[in-house]
């Protein structure tokens, strides 16, 4: 909602800070040494949004997924993407069953059809079977022999991905991308980490969670309720906007690196996930700094490079971050200002 006003008391912006703290302090018992990653997991969550996980196998991103179902008291199920993985493995189909002594299809339900679903390896499996999970992340149902099935609600995708770079990965194509709300790096742990987690996890199992229960709902209806100013929208459109090469006012970064930019759907993501960004921090509104701090992991995996940037080995990241520089954030205003 674009408002004029806080929507939200300061005592219930206290109180949803203080739930989603808790939830947060529980994920870094699970995934030692990453808070920024966890910080930017639950603000996905919180924003009803799907999230990409890349990183070298053996970082903690399957722990991640599932230390956050059980503190939120998610249902979940795990997909391992492989490459004889079938799209009907993972949504589900028609079975022939005999019932009052008369055969009919019925149709059996796929682990798609879950609050969290941990899709494993996701680029391990081919682009026909990974193509099976486009519907139900961005509408919510699935659709199988014409006839739609509702998905349960909330239905999160928290999908894991090994560098593209590794033998046996086919590259998400764009369209599955623009479905994740934010794609993060997973990075190696440093010596304290690794020192901590050898230390903590005796037998090398994680501690046990805290289950927060039906807290969910009510932190998401704490941050729609969270108000998006006018200038702040108007922010997030110039930026949007600005990552196109097409764009008159565009920096030079975006014309000499970019072959499409950003869609309306990453307008949409920054601004709901600053909600929740904003909500964490405290603040009954989204600031600059929000929309600043998540434009990394909205924009730099929607963005289609051109094959000049790829060989310069410039990367999506630094397109963001010149586009931070170039857009002002008040309309008018010259690069880079910052308020």
């Amino acid at each position: 909602m674009i408002s004029d006003k806080a929507l939200l008391a300061p005592e219930a912006v206290e109180q949803a800070q203080a739930a989603a703290g808790r939830i947060e302090d529980n994920l870094r018992t699970v995934l030692f040494g990453q808070d920024d990653l966890v910080r930017r997991v639950l603000v996905a969550v919180l924003s009803r949004g799907h999230v990409l996980l890349e990183g070298l196998p053996g970082l903690g991103k399957t722990e991640l997924v599932k230390g956050l179902a059980g503190a939120l008291g998610l249902e979940w199920r795990r997909v391992q993407f492989t490459p004889d993985l079938l799209p009907g493995d993972i949504t589900g189909g028609p079975v022939l069953e005999e019932r009052d002594g008369e055969r009919r299809f019925v149709f059996r339900k796929g682990p798609i059809f879950s609050q969290l679903l941990l899709a494993d390896e996701i680029n391990r499996a081919s682009p026909k079977t990974q193509s099976a999970l486009l519907e139900a992340m961005a509408e919510r149902h699935v659709t199988v022999m014409g006839e739609s099935h509702p998905l349960p609600a909330p239905h999160l995708v928290l999908a894991t991905q090994n560098p593209i770079e590794l033998e046996g990965t086919y590259p998400l194509p764009e369209a599955q991308l623009d479905r994740f709300l934010f794609k993060l790096e997973v990075p190696n742990p440093g010596r304290d980490t690794i020192e901590r987690i050898l230390c903590e996890r005796t037998g090398g199992k994680p501690p046990k969670l805290v289950s927060e229960g039906p807290v969910l709902e009510q932190l998401y209806e704490s941050v729609e309720q969270v108000f998006l100013p006018r200038a702040v929208a108007n922010y997030i459109a110039r930026l949007i906007e600005a990552s196109h090469p097409a764009h008159a006012g565009s920096p030079a970064i975006v014309r000499e690196s970019v072959q499409h930019g950003a869609s309306p759907r990453a307008a949409i993501a920054l601004a709901e996930s600053g909600r929740a960004h904003a909500l964490l921090a405290g603040k009954p509104n989204v600031g600059f700094d929000d929309v600043r701090a998540l434009a990394e992991p909205v924009l730099a995996h929607r963005l289609v490079l051109d094959h000049r940037a790829r060989l310069d080995g410039r990367r999506a990241k630094d397109v963001v971050a010149g586009l931070l520089e170039a857009v002002g954030e008040l309309d008018g205003e010259g690069p880079g200002v910052r308020r």
